[in-house]
């Protein structure tokens, strides 16, 4: 129990820290040692297997830190900066533009505003998928689809509550939290994409847009006030502005963006081509034929150079953000772990009658918290899901009935959080509150939130 008692002293110390803004890598770091240091003081376990061990339990604290960096940026790591660089360069050349714009051509054309509201929902979510930043999508969506929504009569709360959720389901082989849940119960990522997110995914998808479609209508018509003196157009910065802007470029240009999961389902479902193809591998492809393509487009090897830094650095940022916090979130679990602490919450949960199913709950509702208290989902997930498989083993269930529903909600409850990046920016955009906005999500994202456990139970316990 002494361990369980220090674990939730440090993880209170932890929250405390996040929400007054500290960053999250240093204070997930801290606390791994922090709780690794008490490990040893206690005599409460070991850090290291014997194998591993430097020989000093003081110096494992640090060599802990320095396995899960070796490993994490060899595969994980470098995955993620790959697609992240990728995803950066097709902003640069105005290809995530383009996508989008195209994309929602169709829906401008129709007339009925609530369908065009969960339509709008429906195929933000799948463009999702090639935009790696839910912020900079929902910016982007509030400059094309916002003032659409708004001329077709639907208020500007209600616009901007679907915008908020277009990335709430997160799913995606680009995801980095996908990456690193399909390696923590390990499998690649395309198998776990199109195995397990895709059915449940689909199932979230349509209760958040069927949702929207009820509760935006319902709440529209019980404040009419909300309706009147709208201005159609989103408020943005002049940096924000800048930002969206992007160079006219060809139509097909909006295929780019896709290439990578075009190229990993094509020979995924095409066996007898004897061809592995990677998410590595196709996002490399990737970059080489876009950088052709704009060689042969602008006949300026310069240019084309000059873009392809944007690659370069979209990888440095991912570094930076991502895989540290990965490295970040590992020492911190390595902490509760090693301090006995998930041991003693299992037991204590077997021995209240919880059982597996019980466990998932429990993390499932400590990852919604903490989403809605740091408004980052990214953090939490990856702060606690690595407990997943040592907790499924010890519960008797599958590591994917944890890792799945905790990857999912993770990404939904940002949705919820007023100070989530997505939310205040489009809120912000609109003129409006983000808590008023948290407000118009809260139903549809619960509903999203109910049916994605649901699926999950009844199609994989």
């Amino acid at each position: 129990m002494l361990g369980l008692l220090i674990a939730t002293i440090v993880v209170i110390w932890v929250a405390r820290f996040v929400l007054k803004k500290y960053p999250a890598q240093p204070v997930l770091f801290t606390a791994g040692i922090v709780m690794m240091v008490l490990t040893l003081v206690f005599g409460l376990g070991e850090i290291l297997p014997a194998k591993q061990s430097t020989g000093s339990p003081w110096l494992d604290i640090i060599q802990s830190i320095s396995l899960a960096f070796s490993s994490r940026a060899a595969k994980l790591g470098m995955i993620i900066m790959l697609i992240g660089g990728f995803s950066k360069y097709m902003d640069c050349i105005g290809a995530s533009t383009s996508l989008v714009r195209i994309a929602i051509k169709p829906l401008k054309k129709l007339g009925h505003p609530y369908m065009v509201l969960a339509l709008t929902s429906v195929l933000g979510n799948f463009l999702a998928m090639f935009i790696s930043s839910a912020s900079g999508f929902g910016l982007l969506l509030m400059v094309t689809m916002y003032p659409v929504l708004v001329r077709l009569g639907v208020s500007r709360i209600a616009a901007c509550a679907v915008i908020a959720t277009t990335s709430a389901p997160g799913w995606g082989p680009a995801g980095a939290d996908n990456i690193f849940a399909a390696e923590l119960i390990g499998m690649e990522i395309v198998p776990y994409f199109m195995q397990y997110q895709v059915p449940v995914g689909l199932c979230t998808i349509a209760a958040l847009a069927i949702s929207h479609f009820f509760v935006q209508r319902h709440l529209d018509a019980k404040n009419p006030d909300e309706m009147a003196g709208k201005d159609v157009s989103a408020s943005v910065t002049e940096e924000q502005a800048k930002a969206q802007e992007t160079p006219a470029v060809p139509a097909f240009y909006a295929l780019l963006p896709t290439l990578p999961l075009l190229l990993v389902l094509f020979f995924g479902l095409n066996e007898g081509t004897g061809i592995n193809m990677d998410i590595s591998m196709a996002t490399l492809i990737s970059i080489f034929l876009t950088m052709l393509i704009e060689f042969i487009r602008h006949r300026d090897g310069l240019k084309a150079c000059q873009d392809i830094s944007a690659f370069w650095n979209g990888m440095g940022l991912q570094m930076a953000t991502v895989v540290t916090l990965v490295v970040a979130a590992e020492t911190f679990s390595k902490g509760l772990i090693s301090l006995g602490a998930i041991d003693t919450l299992i037991e204590s949960a077997q021995n209240a009658g919880l059982g597996g199913i019980g466990m998932m709950f429990v993390f499932v509702s400590i990852i919604i918290a903490a989403t809605l208290i740091t408004g980052s989902g990214n953090a939490t997930f990856f702060a606690f899901v690595p407990l997943a498989p040592k907790v499924a083993a010890l519960s008797g269930i599958a590591p994917v009935l944890l890792v799945l529903p905790m990857n999912f909600v993770s990404n939904l409850a940002r949705s919820l959080s007023p100070i989530a990046a997505v939310m205040i920016v489009v809120a912000g955009a609109a003129g409006l509150s983000p808590m008023d906005l948290a407000k118009r999500t809260f139903i549809p994202v619960a509903v999203a939130t109910v049916i994605n456990i649901a699926v999950t139970l009844l199609l994989f316990f």
